[in-house]
């Protein structure tokens, strides 16, 4: 994709920049546009694109195996019309001598001791192998493309943050300068609350970091120069009940991990019956008929001018057999490979089936987690803005200490952080569970 449509995609939206600082624009993105951009340019999809392409001909190509080979020919020749006479010494003239030949001629394998049918079969297994590994590959960027995102989005989130922190330290900082100001603080609030002050800058500038990282990566996702910004939605968070046992069910049957592992095992499978057929004899036909001759040689009687369509014809069928007897053990070492593949892509199926389980047990236990965790962690936001609340009302009064006000603000601090943290981590777990199942919940 060209970046003049890339750009046609993303939403360019202007920045208003404070007096004397440079204006700016910032591309937004939505999640589906991310998806939609990666699918285009990541590499691994357009490889796996292509692998399709390819099987697909190669499908082609085993049709047209069944199909007759047709080839035509044709030449024209003239001589000189005088040639040299080596007993007199001298040129002597001659009548010019044209020729002519054309032939047509067909060909067809009668019998392969079965190998198209078994390459029809692989080059078949080979395309649904390929549309497998696709859909598998289009999946996997969709998970990197999600966590991208996300992280994007949280790490916005911190830096919203850290604002906030810093204007509750500023408040504290304000407070404590106005009561050393009357006289009822020391000095050492006022440094206290210097430090917590400064202790937010430098989470806000980590949070920036983290920010400008997770942006830059998800523009490089999405094949675009420069950094982007993520824009989320409330719908993000929801998700309708699972049921986790038929989610096992159909874990089997539509898992893109499963569904490829199995193609690659049907396609080894049918590259042992390719082996086999090279021990059996092959029968093939052909069929050529040649027309030859001068051209202008002898005259119509009717007309005594020169007979142009004077020509010789000859055509010939033939059948033949062959069959090879031993070929230094070429069939046999080919036989046992691809039995071996054969056993090594069954085997690698029934991993992928129980590995497919075990993270389906794992991923709904992390999303479950993540669910809980949201909720606790608002739980503790809550109780930790209440505390800052109270704590900074008996601190004016005097009846607390600047520790005591510091402590309950990093508390509420840290709760805001655990509710970004908590979210991103619900988001991670469904993409996971949904890269893993083949679809969205």
């Amino acid at each position: 994709m060209t970046g003049a449509r890339i750009r046609s995609v993303l939403g360019l939206v202007a920045a208003v920049a404070a007096p004397g600082a440079l204006s700016a624009q910032v591309p937004t993105i939505t999640l589906d546009d991310a998806i939609e951009l990666a699918l285009r340019v990541q590499p691994a999809v357009v490889q796996a694109r292509g692998a399709v392409t390819t099987a697909q001909n190669g499908k082609r190509e085993a049709l047209g195996a069944w199909l007759p080979s047709i080839s035509s020919s044709g030449s024209y020749g003239v001589a000189s019309n005088s040639r040299y006479n080596s007993a007199t010494g001298t040129f002597v003239s001659a009548a010019r001598k044209d020729s002519y030949s054309a032939g047509l001629s067909a060909s067809l394998t009668l019998f392969d001791g079965f190998q198209r049918n078994a390459n029809s079969r692989s080059a078949s297994a080979t395309l649904e192998s390929a549309d497998a590994k696709l859909t598998n590959q289009q999946f996997q960027v969709v998970l990197q493309v999600k966590q991208s995102f996300f992280n994007a989005l949280a790490a916005s989130e911190l830096v919203r943050v850290s604002e906030t922190q810093i204007q509750r330290a500023e408040e504290q900082l304000k407070a404590a300068q106005e009561k050393l100001a009357a006289g009822s603080a020391t000095r050492s609030d006022t440094l206290r609350s210097r430090v917590e002050l400064g202790n937010a800058q430098l989470s806000q500038l980590n949070a920036q970091t983290q920010l400008a990282t997770a942006e830059a990566n998800l523009a490089r996702l999405i094949g675009y120069d420069g950094p982007v910004q993520a824009v989320g939605d409330s719908n993000l968070y929801t998700m309708a009940p699972l049921d986790t046992a038929a989610l096992r069910a159909e874990l089997l049957q539509t898992a893109p991990s499963v569904v490829a592992a199995e193609a690659d095992a049907k396609a080894a499978a049918a590259a042992v019956a390719v082996s086999r057929a090279a021990y059996f004899p092959s029968l093939r036909g052909s069929f050529s008929n040649t027309w030859s001759g001068p051209v202008g040689i002898g005259n119509d009687p009717v007309t005594n001018q020169p007979d142009y369509l004077s020509f010789r014809r000859q055509w010939q069928a033939r059948l033949s057999l062959s069959w090879d007897i031993f070929n230094g053990f070429t069939r046999e070492g080919n036989m046992s490979r691809s039995v071996v593949n054969r056993e090594s892509a069954a085997a690698q199926a029934d991993d992928a089936r129980r590995l497919a389980s075990a993270q389906l047990t794992q991923q709904l236990a992390a999303l479950q987690s993540a669910r809980s965790q949201i909720g606790i962690a608002h739980a503790s936001q809550a109780a930790a803005e209440e505390d800052l609340r109270v704590v900074r009302e008996r601190y004016r009064l005097g009846a607390a200490t600047i520790v005591d006000v510091l402590t309950s603000q990093v508390t509420l601090d840290q709760a805001e952080v655990s509710v970004v943290q908590a979210q991103l981590n619900f988001l991670v777990a469904r993409a996971q569970l949904e890269s893993l199942l083949g679809r969205s919940l």
